[in-house]
Order: structure tokens, then C-alpha cells, then sequence
């Protein structure tokens, strides 16, 4: 109740403050001028949910679209600023990857080999690693977030949702930014720019540039430094050939590198909630320096070809990346704030590289029956490394410095065929089918050893295996226009995510190598509407999804290792809705909200959560009734943008983003004491003064201007790895004030 009522007062303090606003989620992400009519037309926002370009408000699904334009103004460099958008997303961070959830549903991080249940696109092409896009986000058009099994049109692993990540295309006429920012919180500097224009009449080109390098939000005492130390660049080529007007071509090529220095683990109380601190103690471990470092390519070539009315599409993608992570906990003691010497750490290597296919040929619209067919192939190979090391003085009585190294690798095949129909009864009503078969090959192989030390405290195995597994996802959808501008729908659909193999469970042998695939399916019924010329846009959904053979991962205290395995089945019902309001030409505020009731439907054999009796069987227990852990039941945010004449030559602007959400357990074992993130509302803040064209502008920025201390995870750190158990949190970034200035032309 708490947390509701901090977003509502929130939300009305933003509004009240404000007389002009341009929303930035899923019914504002354009910037355009005013009609001379006096509509809002133009606001409309073009999205390729369904593989053709549709109007947002004209799409049976429960999605939210975040304008590049939009994440550039609060420097939004990563997925995780989009869960500030988007109710019901919760992005995960870690040492390592970052993992989307939607409507409660996402594939825990501390199984690298695990498929994402929520599937992450690139300019049309599958990244099914979160490390293919750990790249900072920019000079982007939009984010598309799509709730709800997706899998007829967007594949494989889409149980949960999908995410569609479109960057800018280059310009037919020329045009170029340059953009500078300087955060004084962490110390450090932002700039960006981009040039695109035609090069002849027949081929335009696009180049972007990015550069980050600042300081962290966590001082360590052991080094003396600001963790985490954030250096990262992209660089993007785009070129789209146009030689007719039957064919068309756009090839991109990106690279990437994000170098990290420190991490952001902090020691915690065991007996007392999360009140997380921004010090810590973490000397270099003898696997090196903690951090996180990525190097990455994505390349892409869309081609169009007009085949009479209809139109052929391929898409053709390849992605690499290197990865390493040396990851180390907080060695604080937090009763006294001394720093032990008892340590663990581990280092993940990772190397990963896939090529993709797909093409599909797509029916004109406005006939009686329209459609989009295709197929789709891809091939991937991926190699993760683990050592984990320990350095603790008293273990059994003596002194035990010991490293233990595992190796994973692993080859994929998928094949699929895809298909969609809409059937135009009237002009009213329409019926949607869609249905995509998917085949999957995997091998794989796992083998661990004890390196040194004087004896092993983890079992040393090897695994073999390999899978074979079909997926059929079917949807079925009723559209019906009750009024000019009013849609409603109702959908059914199901969705697939491919079974695995344990890639860095220490002790895994042949019989408990691989899990089988996890499968959803989805009820829904929504609202989309836009009324008064469009001055008014509400969107209201509800839904009742179902995972079966849920795939989880979970600690265990005991070992220091995790279990990972099948969950049984979990339901997910909730309600999402929208409001815009666009009052005037200098005034708009947009509320977005969401509510789920989740919990596990049969669980057997599951781990013990802390809340159980110390005579709970791991054996025979079962978490039936049980809330998943990440699932808050609230989310919601509140964006307002004001802006006015300072004169003829100048204007001021001003946007301000209320997000948060209801408590929620964020460790495994829901310990109801260190393991709950209480409720919280995070506000953003930005403030511009630009000239009449905006051919330049200057910007202050503020972000979680109330210095909510929140975590990501967290877990127990159990004796005799450190000589006081503890909690560790994984403490995201606190304040931070940045100034920026950039031009145009």
C-alpha cells in the first residue's frame, strides 16, 4: 500500500509542476509538431509487432513502445532503463547478465547456458544471449516491448514475451548531432553523435558513435577507488540501397566493447532488512582484477523485393561476442565494518557466435484475407569457462587456498516455419491466426577439475548429452472496432522455450545434465482506444498466462552451487493499462499501471525457502501457493514534460519520470528478512533549454533524484567461505546529476 500510494502522490507532484508534457511510453514517443486541426494524428506511433508496419493503437497486443529519442534524454545506455516504461518488466542485474522478466516470468542468471524466456531482437535479428546487446544503447528509434508468448511470429524462446530493439536508419537528406554529457556523481563523461544523408541518388548511409567513461556509486576501501569503473564505446555503419522502386537494401554493422572495473556487491546483516551500504572492501583476487569485460559485433542486411503486390523479405544476422567476468564479494563484516581475508570468487569466460536466416514473404493489405509466411534457420556455438577459487584461512583447521575450473560447450540448430492470416470479415471485424513450428538441436559437454589445493569441497564430474525437441505455437486472435478508434480484442496463445543443459553447476553428471523445454500459454482480453481527435489514448489488458516445466535455477546455501531443474508449473493473472492525455498544445501526462497475482501452481522436490520449518524435505516439499521471487504485484510510472517560449530565439523544456513498484523477494531462498526489496518510486529529471529549431540545447539530468537505495539479488554467504555469514546485494546506482549540451544540423 506503501509503495502504491508513494506512486500516486509522486505522479500528482509531477503533473501539478508541470503545463506541458510529452509522454514517453508506449502512446508518445514521437516528436512532432501539433496539426494545424489541432489533433494529435501525428502522435500515432508506427510499430512491426506483427512483421508490417501498423499503427500501435491498431495491434492486439499488450505492448509498450520507448522512443530512442526518449531513452537518449535520460542517457539510458542498457535494456534496464526500459522497465521505467513498461509495467510488468523487470530487468535483473547481476555481476553477470542481465535478464528480462515479464509478467513475472525470465530465466534466472546463474545458469549462463539457460535460453531467455524473454527473447531479445535486433533490428529483426534473434539475440538469444543477453551479452549481444550489453552494448550502450543508442541512436536508437525505438524499443518495443511485446507481453505475452509471442512465439508464432517472433520464434523460439519467446514463452514470456519479446523485446524489439529498431536502430536509426539513415536520412534521405542530410543531418548529424553531437551530444556531451558529464556526470558529477560518478565523475565521468558521455558523448555521442551521429552523421546520415544520402551519398548518390540511390544510397544513403548512417554512422553512429558513442563513448562512455565514469566512475562507479560504491566506494572500496580496499583499492581506494569508486566501484564500478564504466568504460564502453559503440560504433554503427548503416547503408540502405534503394536502385528501384522494387528493391531495397539495408546492411548495419555495429561493434562494441564495455570494459567494467569493480563490481557492485555489498556486505549486508543476515538478522536485519536490505539497507544496503555504498562502501565495501574487495582486494584483486588471484584470478585478477574484478570486472566485466564484453567485445562484440552485430551485423544485419534486410532485403526487400516487390514480387507484384506482395513482397519478399530476407533477413540475414551474425552476432559474436567475448566475454569475461571476474566477479568477488564484499569481504565487510557488516557488525563491525572490518574486512575478512576469507574470500571466494569466480571468473566466467564466455565466447559465443550465431548466424541467422529468415525469410518471408509478406500479402498486400486491404483485401479480404491477408498474410505473412516464412521460414527460419539459425546456428550458434557457445563455450563458458568457470573458475571459482577460495582462499579461507580456517576450513576444518586448517588454512584452504583452492581453484576449481569447469568448462562448458555447446552447438544449436533451430529450424522453424511460421505463418500468419488475417481474415477481414468486415470493416469491423477480424479474425488472426498464426502458427510456427520450431526444431531444435543441441549437443553439449561439461567437465570440471580441481586445479589445486589440498582437497576438493565440490564433487569433479564430466557430462555429455544431446537434444532433439519440436515446439508447435499456435495463436488465435478476434478484432472488433465497437466505434471509430476503439479496438477490442481477445487472443489465445502459446509459446516455447527449448530445453538445456547445466553449464556451471559444479558436481553435474550425465543424469542431471540436461532439463527439458518450458512451455507457456496466454489468455488475453484487451482495450485500445483513442478518442476526442486523439487528445485522449487508454489501452487496458487482461491476461492469464501459464508456464509448464517452468526452468529455474536455484542457490543452495549448503554447497555454494546452484540446482538447476524443472519447476512444474506457475500461473500468472494480472491487469495492465495506459492512460494519455494530451489536454492541450503545451500540456500531456501519461500513467501507465500494472498488477499480477503469481504464484506456483505444483512444485514438488523444490528447495527449502527460508520462511518454511526448519523440518521442511527438500525431498518432499513442495512450493504450490507460493509467490516466484522478482514478481512485485505493482508497477507503474508517471511521465510529464513541460516546455514554453523563453523568447523569439529560445524555449524551455522540462520532463520528469515518476517509476516504481511493490516489494518483492529478490533471493532465492526468500529469506523474509535480508531477501525482500521493499517498495519504491524512483525519480528522473530532466531540464532543457534549447533555441526555437533546436539546433542546439543544453541539459541538466537528474536520475533517481530521491537516492533510493535498491537491490537487484541477493543471497546468503555462508561460513566457512567467510567467517561471519552474511547477506551480499547487488546494489544498483544511486543518485546522479549529469550536464549535457549538444547541436544539430
Amino acid at each position: 500500500m506503501k509503495a502504491r500510494n508513494q506512486i500516486l502522490l509522486t505522479g500528482t507532484a509531477i503533473a501539478a509542476m508541470m503545463s506541458y508534457s510529452t509522454t514517453a511510453m508506449a502512446q508518445s514517443t514521437v516528436d512532432e509538431a501539433v496539426p494545424a486541426d489541432g489533433t494529435w494524428d501525428k502522435n500515432e506511433i508506427v510499430v512491426t509487432a506483427q512483421k508490417r508496419e501498423q499503427n500501435l493503437q491498431d495491434v492486439p497486443i499488450s505492448m509498450e513502445v520507448v522512443s530512442g529519442q526518449k531513452l537518449a534524454d535520460f542517457n539510458a545506455n542498457d535494456i534496464k532503463s526500459v522497465m521505467n516504461y513498461a509495467p510488468n518488466v523487470f530487468v535483473q542485474t547481476t555481476a553477470g547478465n542481465d535478464v528480462i522478466y515479464i509478467r513475472g516470468f525470465g530465466s534466472p542468471p546463474s545458469n549462463f547456458a539457460f535460453d531467455q524466456s524473454v527473447s531479445l531482437y535486433v533490428d529483426g535479428v534473434y539475440a538469444g544471449r543477453s551479452r549481444q546487446a550489453q552494448a550502450p544503447f543508442f541512436d536508437l528509434d525505438r524499443v518495443e516491448v511485446l507481453r505475452g508468448p509471442q512465439g508464432a511470429l517472433f520464434g523460439k524462446n519467446t514463452a514470456a514475451g519479446a523485446v524489439s530493439v529498431v536502430s536509426a536508419g539513415p536520412t534521405n537528406s542530410p543531418e548529424g548531432a553531437f551530444t556531451a554529457l558529464y556526470n558529477f556523481d560518478h565523475e565521468g563523461i558521455d558523448v555521442s553523435g551521429y552523421v546520415s544523408g544520402p551519398i548518390s541518388d540511390t544510397l544513403s548511409a548512417r554512422i553512429a558513435y558513442k563513448f562512455v567513461k565514469q566512475d562507479g556509486y560504491i566506494y572500496n576501501r580496499a583499492t581506494d577507488h569508486d566501484d564500478p569503473e564504466t568504460k564502453q564505446q559503440l560504433v554503427r555503419g548503416t547503408v540502405k540501397w534503394e536502385p528501384s522502386d522494387n528493391f531495397d537494401l539495408t546492411a548495419k554493422l555495429e561493434y562494441a566493447n564495455r570494459d567494467i572495473v569493480g563490481g557492485v556487491s555489498v556486505s549486508s546483516p543476515l538478522t536485519t532488512g536490505q539497507n544496503p551500504q555504498t562502501t565495501r572492501f574487495l582486494e584483486r583476487s588471484a584470478l585478477g582484477d574484478e570486472g566485466n569485460q564484453v567485445e562484440s559485433v552485430m551485423a544485419s542486411a534486410t532485403a526487400n523485393i516487390a514480387l507484384g503486390d506482395y513482397t519478399l523479405t530476407s533477413v540475414t544476422g551474425y552476432s559474436w561476442f567475448n566475454a569475461k567476468i571476474v566477479n568477488g564479494f564484499d569481504q565487510t563484516i557488516p557488525v563491525n565494518g572490518a574486512a575478512t581475508n576469507n574470500s571466494v570468487y569466480n571468473s566466467f569466460p564466455e565466447r559465443f557466435d550465431q548466424f541467422s536466416q529468415e525469410l518471408r514473404i509478406l500479402s498486400p493489405t486491404g483485401r479480404t484475407f491477408e498474410f505473412v509466411a516464412g521460414v527460419y534457420y539459425d546456428h550458434s556455438n557457445y563455450r563458458l569457462d568457470q573458475l571459482q577459487g577460495f582462499d579461507i584461512l580456517n576450513l576444518g583447521g586448517s588454512p584452504y587456498f583452492g581453484l576449481i575450473n569447469s568448462r562448458f560447450n555447446q552447438k544449436a540448430d533451430s529450424y522453424s516455419v511460421f505463418g500468419q492470416g488475417t481474415l477481414n470479415i468486415n470493416d469491423s471485424l477480424r479474425v488472426i491466426g498464426s502458427l510456427r513450428y520450431t526444431h531444435t538441436d543441441k549437443d553439449g559437454d561439461f567437465a570440471s577439475r580441481l586445479e589445486y589445493g589440498p582437497f576438493a569441497i565440490r564433487p569433479i564430474s564430466t557430462a555429455v548429452g544431446s537434444i532433439s525437441e519440436g515446439n508447435l505455437d499456435p495463436s488465435a486472435t478476434i478484432q472488433y472496432d465497437i466505434a471509430p478508434r476503439v479496438m477490442v480484442y481477445a487472443t489465445y496463445g502459446r509459446g516455447s522455450k527449448s530445453g538445456g543443459f547445466v553449464s556451471n553447476s559444479l558436481g553435474t553428471t550425465d543424469a542431471t545434465f540436461s532439463f527439458k523445454p518450458e512451455k507457456s500459454r496466454n489468455y488475453e482480453i484487451g482495450l485500445k482506444s483513442t478518442l476526442f481527435d486523439g487528445k485522449v489514448v487508454a489501452n487496458l489488458s487482461a491476461y492469464d498466462t501459464q508456464f509448464k516445466n517452468l526452468q529455474v535455477s536455484v542457490y543452495q546455501p549448503s554447497s555454494s552451487s546452484y540446482l538447476t531443474g524443472n519447476a512444474a508449473s506457475a500461473t500468472s493473472k494480472g491487469i495492465e493499462g495506459s492512460l494519455s492525455l494530451f489536454l492541450s498544445p503545451y500540456f500531456d501526462i501519461t500513467g501507465s499501471a500494472a498488477y499480477q497475482d503469481l504464484q506456483y501452481d505444483d512444485y514438488p522436490g523444490a528447495a527449502c525457502l527460508a520462511s518454511q520449518p526448519a523440518t521442511c524435505n527438500p525431498l518432499t516439499n513442495n512450493l504450490a501457493g507460493f509467490r516466484p521471487t522478482l514478481a512485485s504485484k505493482f508497477t507503474g510510472s508517471v511521465t510529464a514534460h513541460t516546455g514554453f517560449d523563453l523568447s523569439e530565439d529560445l524555449k524551455f523544456d522540462m520532463t520528469g519520470i515518476a517509476s516504481g513498484r511493490s516489494k518483492y523477494f529478490n533471493s532465492d531462498d526468500q529469506d523474509p528478512t535480508f531477501g525482500v526489496q521493499n517498495g519504491y518510486v524512483k525519480l528522473d529529471l530532466r531540464v532543457q533549454i534549447a533555441d526555437q529549431d533546436d539546433s542546439w540545447h543544453i541539459a541538466l539530468v537528474g536520475k533517481n533524484l530521491t537516492n533510493q537505495l535498491t537491490t537487484g539479488s541477493s543471497f546468503r554467504l555462508p561460513a566457512p567461505i567467510t567467517a561471519v555469514s552474511r547477506a551480499i546485494l547487488y546494489l544498483e546506482p544511486t543518485r546522479n546529476i549529469s550536464l549535457e549540451a549538444g547541436f544539430k544540423f
